[in-house]
């Protein structure tokens, strides 16, 4: 499986972009999961319901399946979070794992970035890092403008040989 992360600050188009490439690569027969980094503490299961109450009263697990989906919840307690690296191997086989968040792991990466949130570049500290993809062009890399959809995806399948 490749492994491909969108590396940027908050409010950049991280999710936008992803939501924008997925149904390209979906037309094409690939299979993409996506692993998506949140520094906030999130809930994913609804107050209230068999399997929030499950956890409340001290599962370390609980996998919640129905006719459409399953997900598996699993509490941290203590334990530091995990990385990247211990995070894919759980994942269903697929030929691109698209990754937001973890930006300064080992992956190959595409930075996106916006002028207007006034933060730096991150592609010159980050060999790992392929191209930006935003509103203004950086010099030494290749730049894709954050519209151009069709020539961002056809960069990646290029790069990661998935054609």
């Amino acid at each position: 499986m490749k492994v491909l992360g969108f590396a940027g600050y908050s409010g950049s188009g991280k999710t936008t972009l992803i939501e924008r490439l997925l149904p390209l690569f979906r037309a094409d027969g690939l299979r993409v999961a996506v692993i998506k980094q949140s520094h906030h503490d999130v809930e994913v299961d609804q107050p209230g319901k068999d399997s929030w109450r499950h956890r409340q009263a001290g599962a370390g697990e609980v996998l919640l399946t129905s006719p459409q989906r399953w997900m598996l919840v699993h509490e941290l307690d203590a334990a530091p979070e995990p990385g990247l690296a211990e995070l894919l191997p759980r994942l269903s086989p697929c030929d691109l794992v698209l990754v937001e968040g973890f930006r300064h792991g080992d992956h190959t990466k595409l930075e996106v970035h916006r002028r207007e949130l006034g933060k730096p570049w991150l592609h010159p500290d980050d060999p790992r890092i392929i191209a930006v993809l935003g509103d203004a062009p950086a010099a030494s890399i290749t730049h894709f403008a954050l519209d151009d959809i069709p020539a961002i995806y056809e960069f990646i399948l290029q790069q990661l040989e998935l054609k």
